[in-house]
């Protein structure tokens, strides 16, 4: 907890040597100079408890540029402004995401995105296979579908900017997202507003 101004003027004034020089007196020159300083103390010592905050990037706000820049964020995959809870939930996922090649890990980015998707993987028709199932050739085996609904919407969050839009919508972030971090090897489709049966 920060010192208060008062705080600092009985320190300075407590560490002054006792003599004429140094009057006591509340309306002397020496002791308005202390009450200056004093409030220089106080406000350098009410900044640095900002600095708590701002070493979370889950509340920063003054050292957020400085935290994507470490995480080398903005993210390519961003257009447009972003708010304030997107761009601190962006420094916090690079920080905390391990990465992936699972069902579950694609899920949960898209969650942190703010899409609710389902992921379809395919099989390459064998002489096993059940003749009900469509015929695949052997490269399908590398190739899933990522569905979405059609329109995804992000609502404004209560500790957003006041100067930020009420909700946004689309879905290309989770497109762009999504195929960078696909292996490889791997093909992805993307489907909106369809169930797992195409319909």
């Amino acid at each position: 907890m920060a010192l208060t101004r008062d705080d600092y003027h009985g320190i300075l004034h407590t560490l002054g040597p006792p003599g004429q020089a140094l009057p006591r007196e509340p309306e002397s020159f020496w002791q308005r100079l202390l009450e200056a300083r004093a409030g220089a103390f106080q406000r350098v010592d009410a900044r640095a408890d900002t600095l708590i905050e701002e070493a979370d990037p889950r509340t920063a706000s003054d050292l957020l540029p400085d935290w994507e820049r470490v995480t080398a964020l903005p993210d390519p995959c961003v257009t447009g402004e972003q708010t304030l809870n997107a761009r601190r939930d962006g420094v916090v996922r690079v920080l905390t995401t391990t990465g992936g090649a699972s069902r579950p890990y694609f899920k949960g980015l898209a969650a942190d995105l703010g899409y609710d998707i389902e992921i379809e993987d395919y099989l390459a028709h064998t002489v096993g296979s059940d003749v009900s199932e469509p015929i695949r050739g052997i490269d399908w085996r590398w190739a899933w579908t990522v569905r979405a609904p059609s329109d995804t919407v992000e609502y404004f969050a209560v500790n957003s900017g006041v100067n930020e839009p009420l909700a946004s919508w689309g879905n290309e972030r989770l497109e762009c997202v999504i195929s960078r971090l696909a292996p490889a090897h791997s093909l992805v489709l993307f489907a909106y507003g369809e169930d797992e049966n195409g319909g």
